[in-house]
């Protein structure tokens, strides 16, 4: 149980669906778990620390599991990450509605919260995970070499659910381009072969520029439960997804959870499961 994730909460719906989220991943993989609300006030804090020690009861009535819980003060566009780095989490796990609330999770304000933090972060909607955790992950490939990082964070998540991995790259018609493509996939390839994960791979029809659309319909076609993106912040040309086109995947509409990787020195360390 060296493991942690964090789950950033604001007491709505969705912080509940992420913690679900938490406790099944948390169940597979042997992790703790982490509880964190964030207020700009000191006067809250006696107010939040009742409703946390509730949520601590009320998760372990009905589950049987202890989890840590926690107040501090400061901004959720800046705090999450410290927090982060100062447990040591693995993993955190974080809930979108949209405009609404503390999770505000839209536009270029959800992406400044990605964008500090280095631990891999999940972010769902109110879609509950199934008893099966993430059977289908949907790992989209571009141009960047720097994709390849999350191979390691998807593989680790594939083996510990048995999961069948779906690459998908758009269809360049460029010979450079699509070179470049040809070799990401064939590096993704035998990178899953090595570790004995399943995988499907789908170019799409479109190139770059339409990659987004395709790539959300072919992860409703087949039912994912989890789409991995790295997260290119800087709008670089070499990706096929661009910083706006991150929010919409996000917010898909299917409610598809999204694991997001930020391009950051990666490797693998003793402790095993995601990379940082």
């Amino acid at each position: 149980m060296n493991k942690l994730i964090l789950v950033p909460t604001d007491f709505t719906k969705v912080s509940d669906t992420a913690l679900e989220h938490a406790l099944l991943v948390a169940k597979t993989i042997g992790a703790r778990i982490y509880v964190l609300h964030i207020v700009d006030n000191k006067r809250l804090l006696s107010e939040v620390r009742l409703k946390l020690n509730a949520l601590r009861e009320r998760v372990y009535a009905e589950n049987q599991v202890e989890i840590g819980v926690g107040v501090r003060i400061g901004s959720i566009f800046e705090d999450i990450d410290k927090a982060a780095l100062e447990m040591e989490a693995d993993l955190i796990i974080m809930g979108s509605h949209g405009s609404r609330g503390l999770q505000f999770l839209k536009g270029t304000r959800a992406l400044k919260v990605l964008n500090e933090t280095e631990v891999p972060f999940i972010v769902v909607q109110e879609r509950g995970i199934r008893s099966q955790g993430y059977q289908k992950i949907l790992v989209p490939l571009d141009l960047h070499k720097e994709t390849k990082q999350k191979l390691s964070v998807v593989a680790d998540m594939a083996n510990y659910f048995g999961s069948e991995v779906h690459l998908i790259s758009p269809g360049e018609k460029d010979e450079f381009l699509k070179n470049q493509l040809e070799r990401n996939i064939i590096f993704a390839k035998q990178y899953l072969e090595e570790r004995n994960i399943s995988y499907e791979v789908q170019i799409t029809q479109n190139k770059s520029g339409e990659f987004t659309k395709d790539l959300l319909k072919y992860a409703a076609g087949i039912d994912a439960d989890l789409i991995c993106i790295m997260n290119f912040y800087d709008g670089s040309f070499m990706s096929a997804i661009s910083s706006n086109e991150e929010q919409y995947i996000i917010t898909n509409d299917s409610q598809i959870p999204v694991l997001c990787v930020n391009p950051v020195a990666t490797f693998i360390t003793e402790r095993g499961v995601f990379a940082r």
